[in-house]
């Protein structure tokens, strides 16, 4: 064990930190990044919310508030709500397959410097009042040059490819780390559902997120070089700016939603203490809903005068969705009905997940309907039910699986009473905040306002909304709170606390550099409840062969999980992280100067022509394969 622990342990000091590779670290900092981007954003959301608390506000100014709101649905979307689902499973999917490491580490490592210096220059962009103005959707012509001169807009667009290279990155790895990197006996139909839906959301990333990017790029180009994408005095149509980023934007709904659908499965399966109701049914769901999801982009354009037969089709297509999704509800109802619930907090969490997002997905079908969506459109009936689904829908059971997965991850328990506090502060705010939205659009109010006049009906429905933010902005400082007490003083883990079902359970908490001594081999879909009555810690057969003395797993084929070869992983490298400054030196050049492509290109090629240059030590371990 000494000799496996040198062969995985990182270099020391600083410059380990720098050049680690340990899928475990690189997912500790995107989360804690992405939770920091939450909070920034959500600081935006409470001067928002306040400078509508009363009418005719004057804390904040139209150009003020027009950066605010785009840089908080900017930071939600792409610097938050993707990036931390991914880093759950950056942190999580290695375990849970039993396997040492995610594929292509220094890929790993290179997709957070990625995502973190994108992140780090919109905010910087802000500061220096250069925020975007356009909203998180960036439509044209409001983000054409005419509209918005500058380099506001630019920064804007760079932030989006940024981040979502980054999350391309990520989805690539957990593919090939689900496909050919699970622990013997681990066949497809075994894997636990929240690992299905890291699978189905990373090809939907692979698939949904390059539309997006194309997007970006004709918008930058069109800015600074002079195309026409999306002028239709010369040839160009803005329509195509939509039909691009909804063609990604609603799949990335559901790349948001789908893995928190795979956590509601790990909390009830592992608190109802028993295996999930329908197994390959809810797997089939995922499958199903990441099919559907692309085929509804158009439902955000039917106020944009399109074809009525082609609204009718996403309207049916829209509908149809619901239907995935109530059948995995159903599954996870049958599953505590007839198991043993224990409340404890991440189950509170799904009990608020199953009351916000049924609310939203019925006023998701309503919006589904033509007629309904061309009265409410742009109003906040629909800024309501995109909350309700997106917190209620996926924030709800991140907090929830950060609550069940934390003691592995730290090896210290989060509070439980605060977390009771956590949740009630967090489930009433957010409903006094988004319920009176529904009405508020009902009557008329149009989203993106910075202010509005007295004496239309809207005063006392926002006065309520913005008191209900400040609570749940006491929920986060609450859960922040619990996180670092626990990380104080909190009691000590055990390695299952609560008798989960999966491999993850089955090493120590934290889990040590290398997660397993040996690499497990599973027998069954629940490999930590088999025979659990007469041991209720069993012990896991094990396969022998692979080598101690270097970083070396396993890899197996990509439906059976039959044992392959063994692969040699990449030793800790600072190439990932300068590839990633030498990246954003071309980004933030070419805002200013398009040369800076051709320029800027240099040291990037030859920082990534070093990164992947053989090394000796790559020849040897080939040459003793």
């Amino acid at each position: 064990m000494d000799r496996l622990s040198r062969s995985w342990a990182d270099r020391p000091g600083f410059i380990g930190w720098l050049t680690t590779v340990d899928h475990k670290r690189v997912a500790h900092r995107y989360i804690v990044t992405a939770l920091v981007f939450f909070a920034l954003a959500g600081v935006l959301a409470l001067i928002m919310r306040t400078q509508l608390a009363t009418p005719e506000n004057r804390l904040l100014g139209p150009d003020q508030y027009n950066q605010m709101f785009s840089l908080h649905g900017s930071a939600m979307m792409f610097l938050f709500a993707v990036p931390i689902m991914e880093a759950v499973a950056v942190y999580v999917v290695p375990l849970m397959v039993g396997t040492r490491n995610i594929s292509f580490p220094r890929l790993n490592a290179f997709s957070y410097w990625v995502y973190l210096f994108g992140g780090v220059m919109i905010f910087i962009a802000f500061v220096l009042d250069i925020g975007p103005e356009a909203g998180w959707t960036g439509y044209v012509p409001l983000s054409s040059s005419d509209f918005s001169p500058g380099k506001r807009t630019d920064f804007w667009a760079q932030m989006i490819t940024f981040t979502e290279v980054a999350a391309l990155c990520i989805a690539v790895e957990i593919v090939a780390t689900v496909m050919t990197m699970r622990a013997p006996g681990m066949t497809l139909s075994r894997i636990p559902l929240f690992v299905w839906s890291m699978l189905v959301t990373s090809f939907m990333v692979i698939f949904a997120m390059p539309a997006v990017m194309l997007a970006s790029t004709f918008l930058i180009t069109d800015r600074l070089v002079g195309t026409q994408f999306y002028n239709p005095g010369e040839g160009g149509d803005p329509l195509l700016w939509q039909h691009l980023f909804w063609f990604f934007g609603h799949p990335e709904v559901y790349i948001i939603f789908m893995p928190a659908l795979g956590m509601i499965s790990s909390i009830v399966e592992t608190f109802s203490r028993r295996p999930i109701f329908a197994y390959t049914p809810m797997a089939m769901a995922l499958v199903a809903t990441g099919f559907l999801a692309f085929g509804l982009w158009v439902h955000h354009m039917f106020a944009a005068g399109l074809p009525p037969v082609g609204n009718s089709f996403y309207t049916a297509a829209s509908m149809l969705i619901a239907v995935p999704s109530g059948l995995q509800i159903f599954c996870w109802i049958a599953t505590i009905a007839t198991g043993r619930p224990r409340f404890a907090v991440p189950m509170l969490f799904v009990m608020g997940f199953f009351a916000l997002f049924v609310l939203g997905g019925l006023t998701g079908v309503m919006l589904a309907s033509v007629p309904l969506d061309l009265q409410v459109h742009d109003t906040y009936f629909v800024v309501a039910h995109f909350h309700y689904v997106l917190i209620g829908g996926a924030v709800f059971p991140l907090m929830g699986a950060l609550y069940l997965w934390f003691p592995k991850i730290t090896g210290r328990m989060l509070g439980e009473t605060l977390g009771r506090w956590q949740f009630w502060l967090f489930f009433i705010g957010f409903n006094v905040t988004f319920f009176p939205m529904h009405y508020l659009g009902l009557i008329g109010m149009p989203r993106r306002v910075y202010t509005y006049q007295p004496g239309l009906g809207w005063d006392v429905y926002n006065f309520i909304a913005t008191l209900g933010s400040y609570l749940m902005a006491a929920s986060v400082l609450v859960f922040v709170f619990n996180v670092w007490h626990s990380l104080r003083r909190g009691e000590p883990a055990p390695d299952d606390p609560w008798g989960s079902p999966d491999l993850m359970w089955a090493t120590t908490s934290p889990p040590p550099s290398y997660n397993f001594e040996h690499t497990p081999v599973v027998t069954g879909r629940h490999p930590l409840w088999l025979n659990a009555e007469a041991d209720p810690r069993p012990d896991l057969p094990v396969i022998a062969g692979v080598r101690d003395d270097r970083r070396e797993v396993l890899l197996s084929t990509p439906v059976d999980a039959i044992p392959l070869c063994r692969w040699s992983m990449p030793d800790p490298s600072i190439w990932p992280l300068w590839s990633a400054v030498a990246l954003t030196v071309v980004f933030v050049w070419s805002i200013f100067d398009p040369w800076g492509v051709i320029w800027g290109a240099i040291p990037a090629a030859i920082a990534f022509t070093i990164w992947f240059w053989p090394k000796r030590s790559d020849r040897s371990q080939e040459s003793d394969e």
